[in-house]
């Protein structure tokens, strides 16, 4: 076939049976860590809290007032009258907010918000309580979540890892929309809207706070349905959160900001090389309820249009890195590619990303199967990109057909490939989306 370099049908394969190699392997050694537990009896509390995770650990977390248990520590934050009540979260949307129930560390569910694997953020502190909330004019919901530790050291760590979390988030369907860091909410703070599908039109939200004072960590989650052009924006749950801190800080003593702001700030991507997408940044599919994955692979020059060459280029460094879905029930062709390549000035990156974007829209006459579509493009103040959807014809009557990406980001380029597979593909506002956040991710690639 003239002009079409495919991505190989069985590197695909070979990426997708080692991730699903690695999950194997990963249960094994869990479940012997289990089995270890399960072993050493009364010193199982130990191993388990060091694994960071159990229900061993509900009597730790009795949040009681009467409860005398030398294990529990200062009965700090210990009475229920620190939560938020209905008034006080008012500003996360319109119409009625009831209590829908109030748990403690020995009651709560091991799952009371956004991508929380487990239970304890500290295994190790003195207890918990969780809110939750319903608004039965809007049909939102909200959650409060507050784990005491036994100091302010303790709580930083459940707040890393909490922010970990989110940042790592393996929940199928769910896709990062947008984040902030705040200033003044607490000792530290952040922000995250993650977007799901909810039907035809409408998109569920899930905004949530993080945020860290004394030996206290709050989250606050707030869940609604809407039109999926509509993103929240930051500032109600930033006055709820803010509410409820101030609850926090009047039991604690001490004084919190009453002015906090939000800035934009992508979370942290710890699980993929520094530069590239996170799974959260991906897109979410009605048919595809498995969650992303990521592995290194090897770097091509594109499906035949783009005739991308970066060592002639003169890139001085690049990278790519593959994404799959390997547990769910989809083709070995289906997945995501980027390719990050880095260049001596901005110049140098514009010129490279000019000439792939030449090249593809010269591409129908230049290579005689090949069908060329712009679908899109952007001209920022730190980046600008172009999208197109690119088919070409084989002898056989079959056509493959790609969505391609390139972006011009300072020094660096990102190349996005994503192959358009039945009931598989994604809209050319979602695709643009995609190709911006990898512009964002690349900043940091070295």
């Amino acid at each position: 076939m003239t002009g079409s370099d495919r991505s190989p049908r069985s590197g695909r394969a070979a990426v997708r049976e080692e991730r699903r190699r690695q999950v194997r392997r990963r249960n094994q050694v869990l479940g012997a860590g289990a089995a270890v537990v399960a072993l050493v009896g009364g010193g199982g509390y130990a191993a388990l809290a060091a694994a960071g995770g159990g229900d061993s650990h509900d009597a730790v977390r009795s949040s009681k007032p009467d409860d005398k248990s030398s294990d529990l520590g200062p009965a700090v934050l210990a009475d229920p009258k620190i939560l938020l009540t209905p008034p006080a979260i008012k500003p996360l949307s319109t119409g009625t907010w009831i209590v829908s129930g109030t748990a403690d560390g020995n009651s709560s569910t091991d799952h009371s918000f956004v991508c929380q694997p487990q239970r304890f953020a500290d295994p190790a502190g003195i207890r918990t309580w969780v809110r939750t909330f319903r608004n039965p004019t809007t049909k939102a919901t909200a959650i409060q979540y507050v784990e005491v530790s036994n100091d302010a050291a303790a709580a930083g760590k459940a707040y890393a890892t909490i922010a970990g979390w989110l940042g790592q988030c393996s929940t199928p369907q769910l896709r990062l929309v947008a984040s902030y860091t705040t200033k003044g909410l607490g000792s530290r703070g952040l922000i995250a809207v993650f977007g799901q599908p909810a039907g035809d039109e409408d998109k569920r939200y899930r905004t949530i706070s993080v945020t860290t004072v004394g030996p206290a960590t709050m989250v606050l989650e707030h869940n609604t349905t809407g039109d999926g052009d509509t993103t929240p924006k930051p500032g109600p749950i930033l006055a709820a959160a803010n509410a409820g801190l101030q609850r926090i800080c009047t039991q604690l003593g001490t004084t919190c900001s009453k002015t906090p702001t939000a800035t934009s700030s992508l979370l942290p991507s710890a699980d993929t090389p520094a530069g590239f997408m996170s799974p959260i940044d991906l897109p979410v599919l009605d048919s595809v309820r498995k969650p992303w994955v990521s592995v290194t692979t090897t770097t091509h020059t594109g499906t035949g249009c783009e005739k991308m060459d970066l060592k002639k280029a003169k890139a001085s460094a690049y990278r790519s890195q593959t994404y799959v879905v390997p547990e769910a029930d989809v083709p070995d062709e289906f997945g995501l590619d980027t390719t990050i390549a880095r260049f001596a000035s901005s110049g140098a990156a514009e010129t490279f990303v000019d000439k792939i974007r030449k090249n593809v829209n010269s591409c129908p006459t230049t290579t005689s199967n090949a069908t060329v579509r712009r679908t899109g493009s952007f001209d920022l103040s730190a980046m600008s990109g172009q999208t197109w959807r690119v088919s070409y014809e084989t002898g056989d009557d079959k056509v493959f057909t790609y969505r391609i990406g390139i972006v011009a980001v300072g020094k660096r380029s990102v190349y996005v490939l994503y192959p358009v597979l039945r009931h598989l593909d994604i809209s050319n506002s979602a695709f643009v989306e995609i190709l911006m956040r990898a512009g964002e991710r690349s900043t940091t690639f070295k």
